[in-house]
């Protein structure tokens, strides 16, 4: 019995360290950039009021916390489509494409971002290297999420013997799962989607 108490105590500690990192970043400026709750939830919303579609892409983590997105932003009754989903249709004016490059940059999110633009698309990108990241040159908008990537992970650990709790993009991963469910909750009151409404909208092939 002691054991099990130190283990769930050692695991509510964790949490607690895990969440405390997570919630630092959003007390971190993000001049000249707007706050990215606002930003996001400002865009979506000029999205539904035109009756525009939203398509998102992400690599690796990062694309399972816009795939979670995905699905909530359905669930709120926009036309949401995760990219290479294969009833993902055409992107056009009044459509709007969240990407996320936390790094900066990554070849696909760089072509994808291009191509959209190219088709009279928004482009906003999510990313935590704003200054010098590749993907930068084709958003119309950028949400800067001041967290730790693979970008600055080495500069982090020094000594090469550490083992952080969160590592390579952790930070950034998390903190886009966080703000995602504050960017639903705020879009949510925005569109005045009851909870009721919401939940109507899940699958019950399950």
């Amino acid at each position: 019995m002691a054991s099990n108490s130190g283990s769930i105590s050692q695991g509510a500690s964790m949490a607690t360290e895990i969440c405390s990192q997570i919630a630092s970043i959003f007390s971190k400026p993000t001049h000249p950039y707007p706050p990215p709750l606002d930003l996001l939830v400002t865009e979506l919303a000029s999205v539904a009021s035109q009756n525009g579609r939203v398509f998102l892409y992400g690599v690796g983590r990062e694309g399972l916390m816009l795939k979670a997105l995905c699905m909530r932003l359905f669930h709120l009754g926009l036309s949401a489509h995760f990219i290479f989903d294969m009833t993902t249709p055409p992107i056009a004016a009044a459509d709007l494409l969240i990407a996320s490059a936390g790094p900066g940059g990554f070849s696909t999110v760089d072509a994808l971002c291009a191509v959209a633009r190219c088709h009279g698309g928004r482009v906003l990108l999510l990313t935590a290297q704003p200054e010098t990241g590749s993907c930068v040159k084709h958003a119309n908008v950028v949400a800067y999420v001041a967290a730790q990537t693979m970008a600055d992970d080495a500069d982090v650990a020094e000594d090469a013997k550490s083992r952080p709790l969160l590592p390579m993009g952790s930070v950034y991963e998390g903190a886009l799962f966080v703000l995602f469910e504050m960017v639903v909750y705020k879009l949510g009151e925005a569109l005045g989607e009851t909870p009721d409404a919401v939940r109507s909208r899940h699958t019950n092939l399950e």
